[in-house]
């Protein structure tokens, strides 16, 4: 009705006399888009197009009233002529309230009835991290990001208001410029992380990011948005401005946040010295170095991560022109990225080549054409706690053994155990490389054949090839006949949108709203060969394996979509928005594919009724409260149907392995297909306020929200044997989510030479789950098990057997003992998360810190786990008797048994619980000082701009409770189930920066 509302209300005419043509620019010349330009005391208005230009009919003279949004509104005189060029002067009580929303909507930030967060590009290139979403990181309430290892290129998980569903994807959808992108973590193929696509893109490009929260705000992008969606914005042109040449180049160099490990004792047990050549063990309970002789020698200490880890280098060098005509710009971009890791033989290689043009084709139509090319190479090595993991032996390795050389005069590896790869021989004879060749055109046509109406087509499309390749030489221990994998993937994903919008303005009411339609679709081919029996030594080739297992996967997803927005503004205090999106997708079954999603949200804006006085103290208060329903698309292509499965040798029927007589063999999945299952829904409430004090010298958002997962998705549920199947996969899962937001940002400082801004971030959310699957309590979800009536992802494993009152039980060695039942040890969930951001200039110096807090969230430390037999952790330095607290077994009363260091902690390194920590840390993330070179100084020359700035990430970490190196990874990938584990990746880094940007 709003729609057909608009279309009554029309447009009014008068006689035409001339057409007034002209420009809206600001104090700097550049153009300013979707400007209002009205005759004053009539109704007939119009809109500045994307290069600030506007024509309009008047009848003599007029008084033109100009206004835009981060601008001070002005009154024109117009008489004799029919060109015109307005200037409009910043308004620092709007300035930077403009922000770009859903489907790349631009919107006044103040009459938005949901949260969002806006992130500028200068902030994250700021960071020097080369995945743009770690430079998020704690500087937006609501969103947690966590890294998974040190590795360059490893993946970063982002989730927005906590986990939504219990086995789909839980991180945000990116979306650029319109157009969302991939961002699946692919890469790898051993144990630990692979890479997050997101990492294709260079992060020099961006203009900003926009962080979109709630259900309400996402709402127009149907089931792809129901986790949150982070908006990025590329940069562009400017028109009328000559080409600007900009340059920058940084270096910075690396080093790794170890975990905490034992430097006193040598290898051994019981205190008895062992070699590592002739008479060999795993564990480093030897005597004491200091008193230990080798040949009548002191024993040399070796250092193994000093040895081992090196200083890592980062170039990142990038050169961009933009500029435009009258009726045209253009912004182009290259960018040469190059990490060395901490790791000898790891990197991460980038090349960027970005473009974009926008032109006014005609002066009711304007087309942009973009183009973002990216190459990349990452070279990474196995993690965790797998055989091929160099990590994990550099870590438990002891300190009395040279690992050098890493072979024996046969030819053998040598080292001073048995089951484990020597890290340096894995250094040489094993790698996992990945390349990826990356397109992302998009192309937008702005046409409007009414000055308040408007038609957008925007086409996009994401296509990616990626080659990977493992190889493991033979006398592997996990491989001896060594091992080739080859994995080729081709991504395509296409995403069209035709979207027409009015606006009018009738009386006090004005009336925007959006109806369009959308296209996507998504194809992914995977083909995986895997061969073992290496015949020819170095011939990294899969023609040399004596076997070979082929697998080829193809996947094809579509979706259609129609929307419709309406926002009813009231006299600039009231505001309604309201949502409906239509979605229909291949996945699902005929009954079940198309599905309605839809919001309805309101603000008021009380301190539109403040005099003028009271608003230089308070200039903005705003209510705002809202209601969505989206849905999550994470039923899998194909899941309602049960497949054929190709069966392998390792598969026997009837004492019948396949092929059989060069016969292939295939059976039905064990996992029943569910022809019923729909898509996952999401229900949100949200509430909060706004404020804004002394021209938005202190501004406060605050937000409260509840949002409940409806028809979770719950695979792998246990059916009766009978039905010749071992499970199948149910919509019955329930979970709930609530929390609250706060931000506050402070200008304390503010005068012509010397300003300062800091910004505050405060997160708390609280997740439960209610249902699995009818009577069913628990399921198991990779290293965190999911149980009804407790938070997503809880730690459950086996514990310390106790007594009522909690007090440790104790055997009749003096030792605590593992409970015989399992329970839950632990909890991944922060209790609540942080951040302060400052941000000081003074003259040419600009000066940047960023803390960055988390409390509570466990996590299992694997690296103590493990290191509790080995005896190299940090705390098993202290080994000699101890009585362990507790109640005896056999007296029913306090121990009184000492136990010496060796048999405690290798007795609890088979109890998970004693591993569970508390992950607390404050971070200072982040460390910038800058200086730019006096304008003045610089006249005659060939530099407009010069900046030289040092930046220093991870510079400090206070951790009371984690002996790790840094407790905000997660080992083995952005995966659901890969959290809250901290199991011998490659470590994060601690580094300096040192940049230099050049304008000419």
């Amino acid at each position: 009705m709003l729609f057909f509302g608009i279309f009554v209300f029309g447009y009014h005419a008068s006689a035409q006399i001339i057409t007034l043509k002209g420009k809206v620019s600001d104090e700097k010349g550049l153009s300013i888009p979707g400007a209002s330009v009205k005759i004053k005391g009539t109704r007939n208005g119009t809109i500045t197009n994307t290069q600030g230009t506007f024509t309009i009919d008047c009848n003599g003279p007029v008084i033109l009233s100009v206004s835009a949004i981060g601008y001070t509104a002005k009154e024109v005189k117009v008489s004799n002529t029919n060109n015109v060029n307005i200037i409009l002067a910043e308004d620092n009580k709007t300035l930077s309230e403009v922000v770009v929303t859903a489907l790349g909507i631009k919107r006044d930030k103040k009459v938005l009835t949901y949260s969002s967060q806006e992130i500028k590009g200068s902030d994250l290139v700021q960071g020097k991290d080369p995945n743009l979403v770690n430079d998020i990181a704690g500087k937006v309430s609501g969103v947690q990001i966590t890294s998974s290892s040190g590795s360059p290129g490893s993946s970063t998980r982002i989730v927005v208001r906590g986990a939504s569903s219990f086995y789909g994807p839980n991180d945000a959808l990116m979306v650029v410029d319109g157009i969302p992108i991939d961002n699946s973590e692919t890469g790898n193929l051993n144990s630990g992380p692979g890479s997050s696509r997101i990492a294709d893109i260079d992060p020099s490009i961006i203009e900003n990011i926009n962080v979109l929260k709630g259900a309400a705000a996402t709402a127009l992008y149907g089931s792809l948005g129901a986790n949150g969606v982070i908006i990025i914005t590329t940069k562009t042109g400017s028109t009328n401005k000559k080409p600007t040449i900009n340059f920058t180049s940084d270096f910075s160099f690396e080093n790794p946040l170890l975990p905490q490990i034992q430097s006193k004792y040598a290898q051994g047990t019981n205190g008895v010295y062992y070699n590592g050549d002739d008479m060999k063990t795993s564990t480093s309970w030897g005597p004491l170095m200091d008193t230990l002789k080798i040949n009548g020698q002191p024993a040399k200490k070796y250092n193994q991560s000093d040895l081992f880890f090196k200083t890592g280098h980062t170039y990142n060098n990038v050169f961009s022109v933009n500029g435009g005509g009258a009726a045209s710009n253009y912004y182009i971009s290259y960018s040469n990225f190059n990490q060395q890791g901490t790791v000898p033989t790891t990197k991460f290689l980038r090349n960027s080549v970005f473009a974009k043009y926008s032109a006014q084709v005609l002066p009711n139509l304007t087309t942009t054409f973009q183009l973002n090319y990216t190459n990349s190479q990452n070279n990474r090595l196995p993690e965790g706690y797998a055989l091929e993991s160099p990590v994990w032996t550099i870590f438990t390795a002891p300190i009395s053994y040279n690992l050098l050389p890493y072979k024996n005069a046969d030819g053998t590896q040598r080292l001073y155990r048995y089951s484990r790869n020597n890290p340096y021989w894995v250094l040489d004879n094993i790698s996992n490389k990945s390349g990826v060749n990356r397109f992302l055109p998009t192309f937008t046509a702005d046409y409007k054949p009414l000055r308040w109406l408007s038609v957008t087509e925007r086409f996009g499309a994401d296509v990616y090839a990626e080659q990977d390749r493992y190889h493991e030489a033979a006398q592997s221990v996990s491989n001896p006949t060594g091992r080739i994998v080859v994995n080729n993937t081709n991504f395509r994903q296409f995403n069209n949108d035709l979207m027409v919008s009015a606006n009018h303005q009738f009386g006090d009411f004005n009336i925007d709203g959006v109806i369009g339609s959308n296209i996507y679709s998504q194809y992914t081919e995977t083909a995986y060969a895997n061969g073992v029996g290496l015949s020819v030594a170095d011939l990294d080739n899969i023609s040399s394996a004596s076997t070979v297992t082929f697998i080829e996967n193809q996947y094809n997803i579509r979706k259609i979509g129609f929307y419709v927005q309406s926002n009813v503004e009231y006299k600039k205090f009231l505001i309604l928005s309201l949502t409906g999106r239509y979605d229909g997708s291949s996945v699902l079954s005929t009954a079940h594919n198309f599905y309605p999603y839809g919001s309805v949200a309101t603000s008021f804006i009380f301190s539109e009724f403040f005099s003028k006085e009271f608003q230089d103290i308070m200039n903005l208060g705003k209510f705002r409260i809202s209601y969505a329903t989206v849905g999550g698309s994470n039923v899998a292509p194909y899941s309602l149907t049960t497949p054929y499965i190709s069966q392998s040798k390792d598969y026997i029927i009837r004492n019948i392995s396949f092929p059989y007589n060069g016969q292939a063999g295939f059976l039905l999945s064990p996992t029943l297909g569910n022809p019923n299952l729909k898509n996952e829904r999401i229900n949100e409430f949200e509430a909060g306020f706004e404020t804004g004090f002394f021209n938005n010298r202190i501004s406060l958002e605050a937000s409260y929200f509840a949002k409940k997962t409806v028809n979770g998705l719950i695979p792998g549920v246990s059916i009766a044997p009978s039905t010749g199947y071992d499970g199948t996969t149910v919509n019955t899962g329930i979970m709930q989510n609530r929390g609250i937001e706060l931000l506050l940002n402070v200008v304390p400082v503010k005068t012509k030479d010397f300003t300062w801004n800091m910004t505050i971030n405060y997160s708390r959310i609280r997740n439960k789950v209610l249902a699995i699957d009818g009577d069913l309590q628990q399921i198991g979800n990779g290293f965190t098990t999911i149980i009804v009536g407790q938070p997503y992802g809880t730690i459950y494993g086996t514990r310390y057997a106790r007594t009522a009152q909690g007090q440790l039980r104790i055997d009749a060695s003096g030792l605590p003992y593992a409970d015989a039942d399992q329970g839950i040890i632990g909890n991944i969930n922060p209790d609540w998360t942080g951040g302060i951001a400052n941000n000081i200039r003074y003259k040419q110096f600009n000066f940047s810190f960023f803390f960055d807090v988390k409390k509570g969230g466990d996590i299992q430390n694997n690296v103590d786990g493990y290191g509790y037999f080995y005896g190299t952790p940090k705390v098993t330095e202290n080994r000699g008797l101890r009585v362990v607290p507790g109640v005896s077994d056999a007296t029913g009363q306090a121990n009184t048994i000492a136990v010496d260091g060796q048999t405690y902690y290798q007795r609890i390194n088979g109890v998970t619980e004693s591993v569970i920590q508390d992950g607390t840390y404050i971070k200072l993330r982040n460390v910038s000082l800058g200086y730019t070179v006096k304008p003045s100084w610089l006249r005659g020359g060939p530099f407009k701009a010069v900046n030289f700035s040092v930046t220093g990430r991870n510079l400090w970490i206070h951790a009371p409770h984690f002996t790790g190196g840094d407790p905000e990874v997660s080992s083995f990938g952005s995966s659901n189930g890969s959290q809250g584990i901290y199991s011998f990746s490659v470590p994060t880094s601690r580094s300096v920066d040192f940049s230099m940007k050049l304008a000419l």
